[in-house]
């Protein structure tokens, strides 16, 4: 591959060819970090008994299990759409009822929201030989641009134990895929609860719209790997080493001030 620490104008003179690609561009992207108070855990069936007996209770730790997402365009505002996204933790937290060690409890928690970006509109339906099969749906999503959602495991800020009144209180509002029901070793308890689990979280993300594009791209030459196949492992690095090369984290030490942005 040619370095490009020299002059650009002398590798714009050695591009052999033009390549047509198949690829996906960036239609629009946005960053979030949603602070999610009060979301009700949905414990397993053994968690719950043991929350009913508790002494008190609290959430412990995060796991982002799924998000589901669904594009929509909006018919008043031509160019954007809305993106329906369904975040799917798993919750495992302790309950303490006068034994020496608290007594580790698991549930299932929702969180949805919508987020609207703008994207190009298309008419065009998408057919492949690799997916021959008849599916009307499936060819108009494929007029769609595609969400792509990255997200961490959620942080917990805080958690709480309420009674719940002796009302009757309403079941998860959103259909639980069975892929996600299946994570849990028991069945959820999804209404009647006498005692509930209530958890706060921290949640960073990240959304963007994408599209299929073909592109016209200059072609320098051909990349040939330089590296030989081998059987054996490679030797392993002290960590000292590996923490050497690690980037010192400035910004969570010296932060921008209020009002003000990094540039670059």
């Amino acid at each position: 591959m040619p370095e490009f620490s020299e002059h650009p104008a002398r590798h714009i003179q050695e591009i052999t060819e033009a390549a047509s690609v198949h690829t996906t561009l960036i239609e629009d992207a946005c960053i979030d970090k949603d602070c999610i108070e009060d979301l009700r855990v949905y414990l397993t069936v053994d968690s719950q008994t043991a929350l009913n007996g508790a002494v008190s209770g609290r959430a412990v730790s995060g796991e982002l299990l799924h998000v589901q997402a669904a594009v929509k365009p909006i018919s008043f505002h031509r160019g954007h759409y809305a993106i329906d996204l369904t975040f799917y933790y798993r919750i495992e937290g302790e309950i303490t009822s006068g034994q020496v060690r608290p007594v580790p409890i698991e549930g299932l928690s929702v969180f949805s929201k919508r987020v609207v970006l703008r994207g190009a509109s298309s008419a065009a339906k998408t057919f492949t030989s690799s997916r021959a099969q008849f599916d009307p749906d499936r060819y108009y999503a494929a007029a769609l641009p595609e969400a792509v959602i990255e997200a961490v495991d959620p942080i917990v800020l805080a958690s709480h134990v309420a009674d719940a009144g002796g009302e009757e209180q309403d079941p998860v509002e959103v259909e639980l895929p069975q892929a996600i029901l299946d994570q849990f070793d028991a069945p959820l308890v999804l209404d009647g609860a006498r005692r509930q689990l209530f958890v706060t979280l921290g949640q960073f993300s990240t959304v963007r719209l994408e599209r299929s594009a073909q592109l016209l791209l200059p072609v320098f030459d051909s990349y040939v790997p330089d590296k030989a196949c081998s059987e054996e492992a490679g030797e392993e690095e002290a960590p000292c080493e590996q923490f050497s090369r690690v980037e010192f984290p400035v910004d969570v030490f010296y932060p921008s001030p209020a009002g003000t942005q990094s540039v670059g």
